[in-house]
């Protein structure tokens, strides 16, 4: 076991203290457990500083962090139960209770719910990238007992397909740059060599830390001498410090990294030994490669052939690099495609689990494998039941959620069985990924019974809720923090509570609270301590006492695992598939009817496959890009990011905003024929001419919240303009990033113009 400095996590007086702990949700970030030292005194947060002793942050904190006072000391803060009569949906008509009464009130109506319609007519949403990811599973599993965990995201559309498609191929879990985050000295770890080139697909790694990547790890490099190679339609800072900034047209990546994979195989650029040994399908792989000439992928992708040739070269010549993938994959059709072309570049190029590569973890650890366990509650007959698992066996065989198109399906068909109660578990459902949302708005009104769990009065609870649970803060609860959610994480953190406020309770909490009366058999553990304990003893071989006093504990790392026996379950040397070796030929996709080998599809609506829809719309729309100041929806109330970040933007290149007489600042409407919504306009060289860039995850906290404003939510959601169900054909990936659209100026959000 690696030794790790042990320091007291409380220091101070019991009315004016410091504590250490890292960072997770909420306030929302993904999994990336930055340091912080926080300073409460007479049980309020007053100042928040970075931990300078954390491995991986080292006192380096984002503007969500720096606000956290702001945040945690928030008026509209909910903190106590509260619930209302179903006739007064959409309505301020909330009177407050006590957890008993929430306790008997939902268990009175599962159980009748249950009784009448059967377990299968329940369902829990869950949100994308905050703490409720680990736990809403066992909320559905393991406390109400239904195989109907789900999200709202058309084609699974974040981190799960990328995962998905990692098991098929590769065998293991979630591929991740290499930046020395495994070892206590970093950099200077003797075992760790620095990337020369680092590819940065579809990633906004220092808006975003996806995942669990410290983002400004790629500053850190760069500083060293890493050199960037950005795929990215924007124009952002570090395309700006790119050697080459790969400017596609938004959904052509398929074709881009068939076309990368082409150059490198022709011109023999790739390991040739790492191919012989560890790799199925090369000579089929090639052959796919081999329709794509760099001539070819320069008119689909809008990127100069020169470019797409030097920055090839310049990836597969470096001794060592990498692919950094970002949710940009997944949010479009062909996604899966491209998610395998980057992984067989990171194969081909011998960077799989090599020094300064892409480092590679088991398939889950700790709170991740006991979410998965949890479905044993579920009898299976079921869990074969569960929504989507027959349509798009692909995403059932991976992930353990329903899918997310199938269930909308099911709520306006009431087919294959009827959907009688949901639970909105930590998640704006209407504000962020929702495609269709006032479908789903519609369909869950149905629902005989809400509960949603959250921190502030969202427009999903406003519309839906009969019951609202007030979810606690990090600084409020125990907790441990697991990057890339046991896929590959390089830390496990503690979050140490710091202060109360009211009567929250964290997302795991709820789990105890409710499931020891529900399911009492899976909530043996009499503390959440005790649970903890039991995740960490078996693996570390410590409690999470001792883990709040490391505050970050870093497992260490070996590399090329497939060559010693430790990438099987069965010892010996490979992959955990079916070969045995990198699977660039999927029989895992063969056996599902897919083609076994990456191909590019056009979008299903873009200038090529849709040429008549051009002339009443014009520019192809990409949405999502990630901002300093928010996660997806959250953080709209904090007044501080509110300054920075005051509306919606969609970014327009000038040669179009002078085209349609736009001015930087107006009002504009994009509309499509799916919908439409409205935004200022940001007018610059973001993008380039013919696209448009908007941004997601808009309501206006300080609107009026009632029925039908609902804190304005419907006026600025760019997920207006999305289809239902336009999907891969294993079900993962949607046309979040590849769209079209019109836009025209108006006087305001709200004007009839």
């Amino acid at each position: 076991m690696t030794e790790h400095k042990v320091t007291p996590y409380l220091t101070g007086t019991e009315d004016d203290y410091w504590v250490r702990t890292c960072a997770w949700s909420a306030p929302g970030c993904h999994p990336t457990g930055c340091g912080l030292k926080l300073h409460v005194k007479g049980g309020e947060l007053v100042e928040v500083e970075g931990d300078e002793n954390h491995p991986i942050s080292q006192g380096r904190l984002c503007v969500r962090c720096l606000t956290l006072e702001e945040y945690e000391n928030h008026p509209s803060r909910i903190l106590y139960p509260m619930k209302r009569a179903k006739e007064d949906r959409g309505k301020d008509k909330w009177s407050r209770i006590t957890w008993d009464e929430a306790l008997d009130i939902i268990y009175d109506e599962v159980e009748r719910i249950r009784a009448e319609w059967g377990s299968q007519s329940l369902v829990v949403y869950g949100g994308t990238g905050r703490e409720a990811t680990q736990y809403y599973p066992a909320l559905g599993y393991a406390v109400l007992r239904t195989p109907n965990v789900a999200t709202d995201l058309s084609g699974q559309s974040c981190y799960g397909p990328r995962c998905s498609i990692t098991n098929f191929i590769l065998g293991t879990g979630y591929p991740e740059m290499d930046y020395a985050a495994y070892f206590p000295d970093r950099y200077d770890d003797p075992s760790y060599e620095l990337s020369e080139v680092l590819v940065l697909w579809g990633k906004a790694p220092l808006q975003s830390n996806g995942d669990g990547l410290f983002g400004h790890a790629v500053i850190d490099m760069m500083k060293r001498g890493t050199k960037l190679i950005v795929v990215d339609p924007r124009l952002t800072w570090l395309s700006a410090k790119a050697e080459y900034h790969l400017q596609l047209r938004p959904g052509t990546d398929a074709a881009l990294g068939l076309g990368m994979l082409n150059i490198i195989i022709q011109e023999g650029l790739y390991d040739h030994e790492f191919v012989e040994k560890w790799c199925y399908g090369f000579d089929e792989l090639a052959e796919r490669a081999a329709e794509y000439p760099v001539d070819k992928v320069a008119e689909i992708t809008w990127i100069s052939a020169g470019t797409i040739l030097a920055a090839t070269r310049m990836f597969a010549n470096a001794k060592t690099g990498s692919v950094a993938w970002g949710v940009a994959i997944e949010m479009m059709a062909n996604g899966p495609q491209v998610a395998q072309c980057i992984l067989a570049l990171n194969a081909i190029t011998g960077r799989l689990d090599a020094p300064g590569g892409v480092t590679i973890g088991p398939r889950s650890t700790l709170v991740g494998t006991w979410r998965y366990e949890n479905q044993k509650y579920v009898p299976p007959e079921l869990m074969d039941m569960r929504l989507g698992s027959k349509e798009y066996p692909a995403s059932a065989a991976s992930m353990a959620v329903c899918h997310a198109d199938s269930v909308l399906n099911t709520l306006e068909t009431g087919s294959p069985y009827p959907l009688k109660f949901a639970w909105i578990h930590s998640t704006n459902l209407y504000a962020t990924a929702t495609t269709v949302p006032e479908r789903w708005y519609k369909a869950l009104l149905k629902m005989e019974f809400v509960v949603c769990s959250d921190l502030f009065m969202t427009p999903s609870a406003m519309m839906l809720a009969d019951v609202f649970l007030p979810v606690a803060t990090f600084p409020e609860h125990d907790g441990i923090v697991q990057p890339h959610f046991g896929r590959n994480t390089h830390f496990f953190g503690a979050m140490n509570k710091a202060l109360s406020k009211g009567e929250t309770k964290s997302d795991l909490e709820i789990c105890f609270w409710l499931g020891k009366k529900m399911t009492p058999e899976a909530w043996p553990w009499e503390t959440i301590e005790e649970f903890y304990d039991y995740l960490l003893e078996p693996f570390f071989g410590f409690n999470f006492d001792h883990l709040r006093e490391v505050g970050a504990y870093q497992p260490g790392y070996t590399y090329y695992k497939h060559e010693k026996g430790m990438a099987r379950a069965d010892g010996k040397p490979g992959f955990e598939t079916v070969t045995g070796r990198v699977e660039l030929k999927s029989l895992q996709f063969e056996a599902w009817g897919d083609d076994p080998l990456p191909y590019y599809i056009e979008p299903q609506y873009s200038p090529v496959s849709t040429p008549r829809l051009l002339e009443e719309y014009p520019l192809v729309l990409t949405t999502g890009g990630r901002k300093f100041t928010s996660f997806h929806s959250e953080h709209r109330q904090i007044e501080t990011l509110r300054e920075i970040d005051t509306w919606p933007e969609v970014e327009i290149n000038p040669v179009d905003a002078a085209k349609y007489g736009i001015k930087d600042g107006d009002w504009v409407e994009i509309e499509n024929q799916f919908g439409k919504c409205r935004e200022v306009a940001k007018v610059g060289p973001t993008v380039a001419p013919g696209v448009v860039h908007a941004h997601h995850g808009w309501w206006f906290p300080e609107q009026d919240g009632e029925e039908p404003n609902f804190y304005g939510v419907w006026k600025c959601q760019i997920n207006n303009l999305m289809p239902h169900e336009h999907i891969g054909k294993l079900g993962l990936g949607a046309p979040y990033k590849c769209k079209l659209c019109k836009i025209r100026r108006v006087s305001s959000m709200d004007s009839d113009d």
